[in-house]
């Protein structure tokens, strides 16, 4: 097979890969490419990001033509010049508390402690990629004498600052996450801040070389809120319930994926932008994204809103609301969703936005992370959302031209169209005729990040070993070993190490972001040219 080649994965993202092996030098010229079409600085082209092996364009098929794209993408691959990256010493205390694994790491390879943290620090370390979480830099190669196998058991708490080794990789936990690589010591530097330019202290194409130290001083981790907005004498809307999951959400986090940050955003962006289109904001501003029934909100002034996606039993002060169209809503009215009628995700908008502080560009809620919207968090009771100032509503544009629920009630499903790809060689066509022979169930073990499906027929698997971590895709169907699939949603991580055997296509995300634990769902085939056209004409993300 002849490399650099490209995939397709669904109808919004081009991979170019290179040979396939984790190299330093496969590596640079990825690096190297993504470099080159960021700097073009292309319409369309709304992220790029290098992984191990491969550069992943992220853009809008609607603004710039695929095979425009690929053209540039593979010119991009003849003229890279490789980064020069920074040269970074971050200071480890090594073994104790935490490097609770270095005397396993040291009886596995039949050495003393202090010739593993020798070993381990006695060279640069070429930053390969960011992923796993912001900022988590995987670095490599480690002596082969030293390297580890990752855990039979994950660990569900990894402090934050540890530093692991996973084969022939090691890395720094940026943050308090599960892990399973073997910790071997621990460092105080910040791997990850949003307020910061870059945010991720590595980049790709960056060497890294540890300094083994006697004592460090660790704290919790800091986490960056910026300050909230002066609600006085503004109009805001307050949380008297929060309901099962509330957050503020925006059309998501483009730009920052190349730090191991996700897209995030709303799931049903053509929900978010319909409840903002009905009061005159601009469709990506921020709204909330409430699931399932339960959320009240409190109106301190006068507003204009609207609510779309889900039917979710909309009330102000107990008269059903219209879908999709802007409503008056009085000082001192309570806007409530009372039941679950079809669908699983409404989206609230207010005239003038949910003013909270941008993060990286964007005002999305990263949960995972903890950023974004209100603190970083989901909504709870007693919280204040400043609206912003183009509040009133006779200064607001209105449409009031009213819509339809999106989803299917309690119990239902969708059928999503997918394209094949970009993976689907790795597991062969027993697996797509699995894939569209079976109808799935979405499990409980789902939520913005992925939907666990269960079938009858597990996908089946072809033996090519291990892939190699490569970039992921919102709606890419991933095949883990068990064969049951993994439908990735916005939160999604960068990086994955699960083949992508096919990507639901852009204009059939909101379907799927409306299913709910319980409801079943199909998969079938779809060109690229219905793909586009469904796109164009409906509604998509």
């Amino acid at each position: 097979m002849s490399y650099p080649r490209l995939r397709d994965a669904g109808d919004s993202m081009l991979l170019l890969e290179f040979d396939p092996v984790v190299d330093v030098t496969v590596n640079a010229r990825a690096i190297g490419t993504a470099a080159a079409v960021r700097a073009r600085s292309l319409p369309g082209v709304r992220d790029v990001r290098a992984t191990l092996r491969s550069v992943a364009v992220d853009y809008d098929p609607l603004v710039i033509d695929r095979d425009e794209l690929a053209g540039v993408l593979m010119g991009a691959a003849e003229d890279a010049v490789p980064r020069q990256g920074r040269e970074l010493q971050i200071p480890v205390v090594y073994g104790g508390d935490g490097g609770p694994d270095l005397t396993e790491v040291a009886s596995r390879s039949a050495m003393r402690e202090a010739d593993v943290v020798a070993a381990h620090a006695d060279r640069w370390y070429h930053a390969f990629m960011i992923g796993f979480v912001p900022g988590f830099p995987y670095l490599g190669p480690v002596s082969d004498r030293i390297d580890a196998p990752r855990r039979a058991t994950p660990r569900l708490r990894v402090p934050a600052g540890a530093v692991g080794i996973a084969g022939r990789q090691t890395g720094i936990y940026p943050r308090t996450s599960p892990g399973g690589w073997a910790l071997v010591g621990r460092t105080n530097v910040r791997l990850f801040d949003p307020g910061r330019t870059p945010a991720a202290l590595v980049e790709p194409g960056d060497r890294v070389r540890f300094v083994p130290v006697e004592h460090l001083e660790f704290s919790d981790e800091p986490t960056v809120v910026p300050a909230a907005r002066s609600l006085e004498p503004g109009a805001y809307l307050t949380v008297t319930a929060p309901g099962l999951l509330t957050s503020v959400q925006d059309a998501g986090r483009w730009g920052s994926q190349n730090s191991g940050v996700t897209v995030g955003g709303a799931l049903d962006r053509a929900a978010l932008a319909e409840a903002n289109e009905a009061v005159g904001n601009d469709p990506a501003a921020a709204a909330l994204e409430a699931t399932l029934p339960g959320l009240e909100l409190l109106a301190n002034q006068a507003c204009l809103m609207a609510v779309a996606g889900a039917d979710l039993g909309a009330a102000l002060d107990g008269r059903p609301l219209p879908m999709a169209a802007a409503i008056e809503v009085p000082a001192g009215s309570t806007v409530r969703l009372t039941a679950r009628r079809s669908g699983t995700r409404a989206y609230i908008a207010v005239a003038g936005g949910i003013d909270v502080p941008a993060v990286l560009g964007s005002r999305a809620t990263d949960l995972g992370t903890g950023f974004g919207g209100l603190g970083g968090r989901s909504l709870k009771a007693g919280d204040r959302l400043a609206i912003g100032q183009d509040h009133n509503a006779t200064q607001a544009k209105t449409h009031n031209r009213g819509g339809g629920a999106r989803g299917s009630g309690p119990g239902g499903g969708a059928r999503l169209r997918v394209l094949w790809g970009p993976h689907d060689d790795r597991l062969g066509p027993e697996a797509q005729g699995d894939l569209m022979g079976t109808r799935f169930t979405v499990t409980p073990q789902s939520n913005r990040m992925a939907y666990r499906l269960h079938g009858s027929t597990p996908l089946r698997h072809r033996d090519l070993g291990e892939m190699i971590s490569d970039a992921t895709v919102t709606g890419g169907i991933q095949v883990p070993p068990d064969g049951q699939p993994i439908l990735l949603m916005a939160d999604r991580q960068v990086t994955g190490g699960y083949p992508l055997l096919a990507t639901v296509i852009t204009a059939d995300l909101p379907l799927a972001a409306q299913l709910a634990p319980g409801d079943w769902v199909e998969f079938e085939p779809c060109s690229r040219d219905l793909a586009l056209s469904a796109l164009r004409h409906g509604a998509g993300a």
